[in-house]
């Protein structure tokens, strides 16, 4: 009887000690949980800044764009302009130089005069054009006399198959020198003894700009000694070098992407228009080229770039790294929103304050994202969560924006 007493009474006590414990756990988990709820509803999102901070520190904004990252080559190469977009400016005739109208990087058109040459021999040779043009007419009327003579039987046959002769001959000399006159830029027609030139006119025969100006006033210059070299951009090309085994994973009219390798501020897209069938010296390379499209602003002929081949068509949503910072493990990009930041007051507070100037700010939010392949500044990402199409991001300066978020960087 007294051992199911102590037996009754050890069961009670261990069911109450079970209880106790079950109530301590009920109660310690809502705690636990709204914790940890508090403190995620604590961590800021939105970010203020002014518009004098924005500008002082040169933040600057873009938007997700699309871009071929995976499945790439990255080669080397340079940037050149076709011989038939390049000429020299000449002159037919030797002579030396009067005035030289262009300097270095002067855009000029196909026609328009880069320099003027002197020479005593332009003066004899305009000569001799009009004195030939007078014994033409000479030849004609003696021609004409001599075949009145010939049909009267006045005058012999010979003399009349000797003035056909020369008046064919001087014809000839006549129409070597006008070809000779044209090619000096004087129209012969409008030539006479009153407007003799000695001074001639060297043009551009292509649209472009000067690259280079050979010779100075007061140098001798002939046809083997141009004056001035003129390039015309618009047809720049992309030529690269790709060895063996990455040839056949090239074809025509794949992208690239390209940057100057002294300046990998900018890029640039060119379209694969051409793949070399031989090895370009002993490099054991095969030559490429691609145009150059759209924008061509500050490209010059033989600049040496770094590229990326894309080898498909797949694109993805990429922004440029210095767009994304991390954070507690997790990487972010701010992007522009009209939410309002946490820290902002809340106009009933402001209610019994004196009206005050209320100073222009733009509010970023903070966004998750996972990031991918990197290339060629870019970084793929996937959003965690949506955002509106063609939404503004913070391309540059978004380590600050972050700063002022974890206030960090208000000082």
């Amino acid at each position: 009887m007294k051992s199911l007493k102590i037996y009754k009474y050890s069961l009670l006590l261990l069911t109450s000690c079970f209880l106790l414990v079950s109530c301590g756990k009920t109660e310690t988990k809502p705690q636990e949980e709204e914790q940890k709820a508090t403190t995620e509803e604590a961590a800021p999102t939105i970010a203020s800044l002014t518009t004098e901070q924005i500008k002082t520190v040169d933040i600057q904004f873009g938007t997700i764009e699309q871009k071929q990252l995976t499945a790439t080559l990255r080669a080397n190469g340079a940037l050149r302009v076709p011989n038939n977009n390049k000429a020299n400016a000449t002159s037919m005739y030797g002579g030396v130089i009067k005035t030289i109208n262009v300097q270095l990087g002067d855009f000029v058109k196909k026609g328009q005069v880069i320099a003027t040459i002197v020479n005593p021999q332009f003066i004899q040779l305009q000569e001799e054009y009009l004195s030939t043009s007078s014994k033409v007419i000479f030849a004609e009327q003696e021609l004409a006399r001599q075949k009145e003579l010939s049909a009267g039987n006045a005058g012999a046959l010979k003399n009349y198959q000797n003035a056909d002769a020369e008046l064919k001959s001087i014809r000839t000399r006549r129409a070597s020198l006008q070809q000779q006159i044209q090619l000096m830029g004087i129209n012969p027609n409008s030539l006479n003894n009153n407007n003799l030139r000695s001074a001639l006119s060297v043009t551009s025969p292509i649209t472009g700009t000067i690259s280079n100006v050979f010779s100075k006033i007061g140098s001798y210059v002939d046809v083997s000694s141009p004056v001035a070299e003129i390039v015309d951009n618009s047809q720049l090309h992309l030529d690269l070098n790709i060895f063996e085994k990455d040839l056949p994973m090239l074809k025509v009219g794949q992208i690239i992407h390209f940057r100057i390798t002294n300046n990998s501020g900018q890029d640039y897209n060119a379209k694969v228009y051409s793949i070399g069938a031989a090895f370009e010296n002993d490099s054991k390379s095969i030559p490429v080229h691609a145009t150059v499209q759209g924008n061509k602003s500050g490209l010059i002929d033989g600049m040496n770039i770094t590229a990326i081949v894309s080898l498909n068509n797949v694109t993805t949503d990429a922004v440029p790294t210095d767009a994304i910072v991390s954070a507690d493990g997790k990487e972010y990009i701010f992007v522009l929103t009209d939410k309002k930041a946490e820290d902002e007051p809340k106009e009933e507070e402001n209610k019994t304050e004196e009206p005050k100037t209320k100073e222009v700010t733009t509010n970023f939010e903070k966004i998750e994202v996972a990031v991918g392949v990197a290339n060629m500044g870019y970084t793929a990402i996937t959003l965690v969560k949506d955002i509106p199409t063609n939404a503004k991001i913070v391309t540059k300066g978004a380590f600050f924006v972050n700063a002022k978020l974890t206030n960090k960087g208000e000082e």
